[in-house]
């Protein structure tokens, strides 16, 4: 029956496919073919300067800067502040760390939605509105979720590594970074590749944060792109502008396929 398992996995990758092989036909057809019924999936010709009329009307390049800027920095605090705590709960010893750690895994269960105000008026008053601090900062004080997949991931390396360090002198900073972190290379590189994903295509917080269209990300972009009341939608140009903005999505998970895979199935070994 090995037969029927890769049929049925060929046509849901090919289901799967289909909206990728979309967009980016569409990226590629004249503005009439967009609206055509029935649809045409294989544009001739190529319509390749629609990437050109992209870059000409609108900064998508500095669209482009702007979430790689905001992403890359999400990106740097959130594994800092995740594998310092995650190595704090998984390590060091302290009356009522189980305790913390329970309350900490709790705010899990906390609506997203009930934090938008109290946010908001807490970087308003900070001065923060209009600028990419809002969307970085919060990434170096931790993520509940990053945190408990890293701290399973610590439990599974051998506490004898870290007291033969200790008997050579070395703190517990220096342990965790010369020791835990090489160890703990497949699980930073999930915890890196799902950060990036959810930075990069962020819409609400920048959204909500950002005024100024020069500091517009590119999800954000995306959706000016699509028309509104007094602009009519240009299918072709948000498909390609939707193109580009999913090409570093698909490189990094592609180059970090098997980190990534190892460290999520590792993080799950041991509790």
């Amino acid at each position: 029956m090995d037969w029927l398992s890769y049929f049925v996995l060929t046509v849901g990758s090919l289901l799967f496919l289909l909206p990728l092989f979309w967009m980016v036909s569409t990226s590629l057809k004249t503005s009439a073919d967009t609206l055509r019924y029935p649809p045409v999936w294989f544009p001739v010709p190529l319509q390749w300067e629609n990437y050109g009329t992209l870059f000409a009307r609108f900064p998508y390049w500095q669209f482009l800067v702007n979430s790689l800027i905001v992403t890359s920095s999400v990106i740097v605090g959130t594994l800092l502040s995740c594998s310092l705590a995650a190595y704090g709960f998984a390590r060091l010893r302290m009356p009522g760390k189980d305790l913390i750690f329970l309350v900490l895994l709790s705010t899990l269960m906390l609506p997203g939605v009930v934090l938008i105000i109290p946010q908001f008026v807490l970087f308003h008053r900070f001065g923060w509105i209009n600028s990419f601090r809002p969307l970085i900062i919060p990434a170096f004080f931790g993520n509940v979720f990053y945190i408990f997949l890293l701290r399973q991931f610590f439990m599974t390396i051998p506490r004898e590594l870290e007291e033969a360090a200790r008997m050579d002198g070395a703190s517990y900073l220096r342990i965790w970074a010369q020791i835990m972190t090489p160890l703990a290379l497949p699980a930073l590189i999930a915890v890196a590749l799902y950060s990036f994903v959810g930075s990069w295509n962020d819409f609400f917080s920048p959204l909500l944060y950002l005024s100024d269209p020069e500091q517009y990300t590119v999800a954000v972009a995306l959706n000016f792109l699509a028309g509104g009341v007094r602009s009519r939608p240009e299918h072709h140009l948000l498909m390609a502008a939707a193109t580009l903005a999913t090409i570093p999505c698909l490189l990094v998970f592609l180059a970090a396929q098997r980190w990534f895979m190892q460290g999520t199935v590792i993080t799950g070994v041991k509790g």
